[in-house]
């Protein structure tokens, strides 16, 4: 039952995310440059869940943004970089957990607040960073090589200001959930 809930809560999350990315926040648009609260989502996500479902999760939502409009771009951009987010921010979760001295938690621990806002800007930069050079490499005519570091630095200065709000809030949402049964397989 504990996956199933994780799926739900992930499934909400990512669509409610989404929805209000593509609504609501173009009307707050900073150099045309809107918070991806998908992408934060993920990262959230991922702070509190394995590698192997941060990922999947990220793919997953990649493909959603990919498709939402007004995508115009290729579609798989946004599933490969958000792919990469969930991935490197759960195995760093994870190996930053593992690193704590002394026994380690039945559950995953709540990360420290200055853990979230790191992950949430590092993982702006790394998304933002792959949808862009995949532009690149894809020759999307969309933004020249001139403009392309004044966007990634806008959108990552605009997703960290979000994400002192959207982390902790996704990651609430996960930590909510009932601690996982630990079988014991070998005596």
């Amino acid at each position: 039952m504990r996956g199933n809930s994780r799926l739900v809560a992930a499934l909400l999350i990512v669509v409610t995310a989404l929805l209000v990315q593509v609504t609501v926040l173009p009307h707050l648009a900073w150099n045309g440059v809107v918070p991806d609260l998908v992408l934060l989502s993920v990262v959230g996500a991922a702070l509190v869940t394995d590698p192997r479902f941060a990922t999947l999760l990220g793919f997953g939502a990649g493909l959603l943004l990919d498709v939402a409009p007004p995508a115009d771009h290729a579609a798989g951009r946004w599933a490969l970089a958000l792919l990469v987010v969930g991935y490197v921010v759960a195995r760093l979760a994870h190996d930053y957990q593992a690193a704590q001295p002394g026994p380690q938690p039945a559950s995953t621990p709540r990360p420290p607040y200055l853990l979230m806002l790191v992950a949430g800007a590092g993982g702006a930069f790394v998304g933002t960073s792959l949808f862009a050079l995949t532009g690149l490499l894809l020759q999307d005519p969309a933004v020249g090589v001139g403009a392309l570091l004044e966007v990634v630095l806008a959108a990552v200065a605009y997703d960290a200001l979000v994400a002192a709000v959207a982390v902790p809030l996704v990651v609430w949402v996960f930590r909510r959930e009932p601690a996982p049964r630990v079988a014991h397989v070998l005596r």
